[in-house]
């Protein structure tokens, strides 16, 4: 067979589809790359896939959303992410095997990208304006173009003359497409686009170094009011329970956000007003640092957290008194006479957080934390300032990286998630869970430790039963405690029997409300009832 007729059969067979599906992410690559550089001198936030998973995460049906944290936990973001890649994927392979037979309308089709992009960056909360459209706009411009002419050197018919002017000089370019002509654009575009979207990151990198490099130069002040010493009683010495103290690389993140914020503290600043707010006031980082610092042992809980569930943890917060800050503001809680009964706190990503304004003030230790177990907030947990409030769900009071304090009502505002169908008050639920045995566990008959965590922040947890099978209700140890902001682990030594076998556990929470066995879902207001574990033992 000549080259002539292979090059045909190239041409015309299942190959020129491929092409053309090639030419279709080449294209969806270059506007990926190119958009990166863009947003690097925009908005990191305002690139096409940090927007559109934004957006797609405003608008998931809660009930999606909450099966997504309960299957994917802390990676649901990742698998946001690589869905939408994974679209995007489809979309340009499609539309590179239809520009070969409409090769204007397919690379039309590519402004799509750029027109669903800049409309998700502009919807974002964050969003400062038109320059978020920017990212995806002229990252789909670049992709159309690159798109035309890619179809274009798979197009040509017919034998086309060499710079001699004989069409037998370049075998190349004489059997219907331009394959050396595809084979240098494609390869050209793959090289630009790997080099731009490295540049692009390489700048967007610099400004998340220089919000480490801010972190890593935070020197805490020591507090002037340290926590108390954990008791020694407060740590159970029982394998498999959770342990008092939750390190930071262990503690729960569940928030929206897709890209985990990098706030340079050295330019952060925090403002509070609204109604109520006799004396306005715009605060630094270290106008907080001067600030009398407390240090407080205090377990949060999210609302999305199951019956037994992991989103649960216990840490050494330090930080400065919210009552203090709002009283110097002239705020008064409505019970003296204040004026709004609802605090909005506001995040850099835009996340808004309604906290009544009566248990921000009421006593409890709520915090401006800016240290988490000794060291300054890791970033994910809210650099370089976050909401900490004992005693509420965290969707109503743990504003991560936090920016704004807004002072209003509940029929004024309704803050993020209460848009969502989640309740506007949400106090934590009385819950206990068993740590050990797990599930499905085989022990060894005999004495068979039960163990784990019971939790009712800011009421404090009075007792813990453990109930075999059906049997009657039968006290656990309790560990000491060390504040009622904080959970109580707890132990039951159980005389096990061969067979299967269901525990059950319940708590009792200072006020004498026992934990309820009716089982709610996580909304409005948190899940309800009592965990169990089926395990067998040998």
């Amino acid at each position: 067979m000549t080259d002539d007729k292979k090059q045909k059969r190239i041409g015309r067979g299942p190959v020129r589809p491929a092409l053309g599906a090639l030419s279709g992410l080449l294209a969806g690559f270059a506007a990926l790359a190119v958009a990166e550089l863009v947003a690097a001198g925009v908005r990191p936030q305002a690139g096409p896939v940090i927007a559109v998973g934004g957006a797609a995460i405003d608008r998931t049906p809660t009930p999606v959303k909450d099966w997504a944290i309960r299957n994917f936990g802390t990676n649901d973001k990742l698998v946001l992410q690589l869905g939408i890649l994974a679209a995007l994927v489809l979309f340009a392979i499609a539309l590179g095997v239809f520009a070969l037979r409409y090769r204007r309308t397919g690379a039309a089709g590519v402004l799509l990208f750029g027109v669903v992009g800049a409309a998700a960056a502009l919807s974002r909360p964050d969003s400062t304006g038109l320059t978020d459209a920017l990212p995806s706009v002229v990252g789909a411009v670049v992709a159309a173009v690159l798109l035309y002419f890619l179809i274009g050197r798979l197009r040509i018919r017919g034998p086309v003359p060499d710079a001699a002017g004989s069409a037998e000089g370049d075998p190349s370019r004489a059997a219907g497409w331009d394959r050396r002509g595809f084979v240098v654009l494609a390869t050209a575009a793959a090289a630009a686009s790997a080099g731009t979207g490295l540049l692009g990151r390489a700048l967007s990198g610099s400004k998340s170094r220089e919000a480490a490099a801010s972190r890593a130069d935070v020197v805490l002040p020591a507090p002037a009011s340290p926590a108390e010493a954990v008791p020694g009683g407060a740590r159970l010495r029982v394998r498999g329970v959770s342990p008092f103290t939750t390190p930071n690389k262990d503690f729960y993140r569940v928030d929206t956000a897709l890209v985990v914020p990098k706030v340079d503290a050295t330019t952060w600043k925090l403002r509070i007003h609204g109604k109520g707010v006799a004396r306005p006031v715009t605060l630094t980082f270290d106008d907080l640092l001067r600030r009398e610092l407390v240090e407080r042992d205090i377990t949060l809980t999210c609302v999305s957290n199951e019956v037994g569930g992991p989103y649960v943890g216990n840490a050494r917060w330090t930080g400065v008194r919210l009552a203090d800050l709002l009283a110097g503001c002239g705020v008064k809680p409505p019970s003296k006479g204040g004026r709004a009964d609802q605090l909005v706190s506001r995040s850099v990503d835009g996340m808004t957080i309604g906290s009544p304004v009566e248990d921000v003030m009421d006593g409890r230790d709520a915090l401006l934390a800016v240290g988490m177990n000794g060291e300054p907030l890791p970033f994910a947990h809210g650099f370089p300032v976050r909401m900490v409030v004992p005693g509420l769900f965290g969707y109503v009071s743990a504003c991560k990286w936090i920016d704004d304090i807004e002072l209003t009502s509940f029929d004024d505002y309704d803050a993020y998630w209460v848009k969502r169908d989640w309740a506007r008050q949400a106090p934590v639920k009385t819950q206990s869970r068993i740590d050990t045995p797990k599930p499905f566990a085989r022990p060894e008959a005999g004495s068979v430790m039960v163990a784990g965590v019971a939790w009712a922040q800011h009421r404090g947890i009075d007792k813990v039963e453990v109930r075999v099978d059906d049997g009657p209700w039968q006290e656990a140890r309790l560990a000491a405690e060390d504040s009622r902001d904080t959970w109580r682990q707890w132990s039951y030594d159980w005389r096990a029997t061969k067979g299967g076998h269901t525990l059950t556990v319940r708590a009792t929470d200072r006020t004498g409300e026992v934990q309820t066995d009716k089982r709610t879902g996580t909304v409005p207001d948190g899940a309800s009832g009592r965990h169990s574990v089926v395990v067998t033992v040998e």
